[in-house]
């Protein structure tokens, strides 16, 4: 089962993002090259209530394999349970949420506030792991803050307690995602521990990639905010770990294909209500830094109509398209 990692092809992975990354996101991650997915982090409070909102977090299909479900909570008990629900799903593996630095995680005592108690971090992953029978990966920062960093500790007590894997985020806690990832950690945690690594944090570019995977010595890498609006990273890092010098890069036809896919997904698996609604931010970062955008936007937000929406979106990768052949000639 410690192999669920290590054996993947590609070695990279899309990281478990609230909001982002639902069935449709994954989908489009998966048909550009990511290797395993995860779903947002579920509470494991809510599964075990069978909240509906929660059991939603984990619809899936055929495609999405293989999947990684996130789960987040302060009870070992309550974890066990849920974890168990979840084993009921298939799915590759579970994942213990102990990075996530949101004040409402936190205030539950779930998230990266668990690395300041390494006893309870051990009971909840032993119960997980018990109750699963599937590999158990944990999530967790570089450490609370600063003047506490002890992701090696906390990655030998999930070692020792029976997780498949360690993902480390080589942010503390307290860092929220301001400042610069620290990938010195997840080289410590790698030397520590004989488990697979994965490393998290600043990869905004394939090419950072595969210095996080020299630097460290991880076994594959997490993506979770150079995805956005930027899900073709992922075929890009499988090119280069193929040896190719060069990434192919996207025409503006391309970019505009994978937008619509990515939208009627939405649409066909969220409804058009809910898509109409929350592809907004999914736009905003497909044509963050683009000529004219920022138009673009202003646009779009004095629109309901989604098919008019729709038009308008085609109509500006038209336009980029006809400035970018025009340079050409």
């Amino acid at each position: 089962m410690s192999n669920i990692i290590s054996d993947l092809q590609g070695k990279a992975l899309l990281a478990p993002l609230a909001g982002v990354t639902n069935l449709p996101f994954r989908l489009v991650a998966r048909r550009l090259g990511c290797s395993l997915c995860f779903t947002e982090m579920i509470s494991a409070n809510g599964l075990i209530r069978e909240s509906a909102q929660t059991l939603e977090y984990l619809k899936t299909s055929p495609e999405d394999r293989p999947l990684g479900v996130q789960l987040f909570g302060a009870d070992p008990r309550v974890m066990a349970r849920a974890a168990a629900m979840v084993a009921g799903q298939n799915p590759a593996l579970i994942d213990i949420n102990m990075g996530c630095p949101v004040k409402k995680v936190i205030k539950t005592g779930s998230g990266a506030v668990l690395m300041k108690d390494p006893l309870l971090a051990g009971r909840i992953i032993a119960n997980v792991v018990r109750a699963a029978n599937l590999p158990v990966t944990v999530k967790i920062r570089s450490g609370w803050s600063q003047g506490s960093i002890n992701a090696v500790e906390i990655a030998k007590i999930a070692e020792d307690s029976g997780a498949a894997a360690i993902i480390v985020h080589g942010r503390t806690a307290d860092q929220g995602f301001s400042g610069s990832a620290d990938w010195d950690i997840i080289g410590r945690v790698k030397s520590a521990v004989r488990i697979p690594v994965v490393g998290n944090g600043d990869i905004r570019k394939p090419g950072d990639a595969l210095r996080m995977l020299a630097q460290t010595g991880c076994d594959a890498v997490m993506v979770g905010r150079g995805a956005l609006g930027n899900p073709w990273i992922f075929q890009g890092i499988r090119q280069l770990l193929a040896g190719e010098k060069d990434c192919r890069h996207l025409s503006w036809s391309d970019r505009q294909e994978i937008v619509k896919q990515h939208w009627e997904e939405e649409v066909r698996y969220c409804g058009r209500h809910f898509a109409d609604r929350s592809f907004r931010k999914h736009l905003l970062w497909y044509t963050k830094g683009l000529a004219g955008s920022a138009r673009l936007r202003e646009t779009l937000g004095k629109m309901t109509d989604s098919d008019a929406m729709r038009s308008e979106v085609e109509r500006y990768f038209r336009s980029l398209a006809a400035a970018q052949a025009e340079i050409m000639t």
